[in-house]
């Protein structure tokens, strides 16, 4: 069985969370990512709820608050950040919560951080998996900044549940196809995005750039990943015709390098 491939509602920015549901079920993606954001449909366990069942399409992760632009989201603690994720994804009975590992001014939240996911998936049903990010770069290109801790990379880290974003190892110049290898049963997320190689996050439409993603989905498929596949792409500059175009062209290609016997 293929894996589900789903909409994180940041693929429809500007667009509300609404938006996401309805473009989600009008695609015919599997479910949906819910970004916890400044929208306030975002945060409510209710609303999210009613407009998985008018759409008929499930919330099947969470995405918490952890950005530098949610930073006020959920007030400022990092934890009750995390928990409150934790808590709406169990309300919604969506299985994994996406997080980003913490900036390198939240010391105190960075030296207990692994133990405290762990604690956390210990106590709930919910896996924690924390996503690959990458270096800041100041000026030149080759000037980078680490602004994560304990590092950008999951892979040498303690964690036992991983997502890997195909737009963040294009800006990180990761080897995503030796992510795969070397992560093995601990990746149990993909976000779905291109990227080539620019300095900044870029999320293309997968096979618009630089990254193997057609690759590490027949890698996935091979292995019999289990975890969900969710297209994260940039539309902001897109009227509906074309974002709609932009997200059924990420679906066909996701199902297409999924499915061992079309590839």
């Amino acid at each position: 069985m293929a894996a589900r491939v789903t909409l994180s509602t940041a693929s429809v920015y500007p667009e509300g969370c609404a938006s996401a549901f309805a473009t989600a079920a009008r695609l015919g993606y599997d479910g949906v990512e819910v970004m916890v954001w400044t929208d306030p449909l975002t945060r409510e366990a209710g609303a999210l709820q009613r407009l998985s069942d008018l759409h008929g399409v499930p919330v099947l992760s969470v995405h918490a608050p952890t950005l530098l632009v949610t930073q006020r989201v959920w007030g400022a603690d990092p934890w009750e950040k995390v928990d409150r994720s934790v808590g709406l994804a169990r309300e919604l009975g969506a299985g994994t919560v996406v997080l980003h590992p913490p900036f390198r001014w939240q010391r105190e939240y960075a030296r207990g951080f692994a133990d405290g996911v762990a604690l956390r998936e210990d106590e709930t049903d919910v896996r924690l998996a924390v996503e690959n990010m990458y270096p800041w770069r100041a000026g030149a290109r080759t000037r980078e900044v680490e602004a994560y801790l304990p590092h950008w990379d999951p892979v040498p880290q303690p964690y036992d549940h991983v997502t890997l974003d195909l737009s963040h190892t294009a800006t990180a110049g990761s080897d995503a196809l030796e992510m795969v290898d070397r992560l093995g049963p601990r990746l149990t997320h993909l976000h779905l995005a291109d990227g080539s190689g620019a300095p900044r996050d870029e999320h293309l439409v997968p096979g618009r750039g630089g990254q193997p993603c057609g690759a590490v989905l027949e890698a996935l498929a091979t292995k019999g990943f289990a975890g969900d596949v969710v297209v994260e792409v940039s539309t902001r500059r897109s009227d509906e015709e074309g974002r709609d175009l932009d997200l059924a062209e990420a679906l066909a290609f996701a199902r297409l390098h999924l499915d061992p016997v079309a590839s």
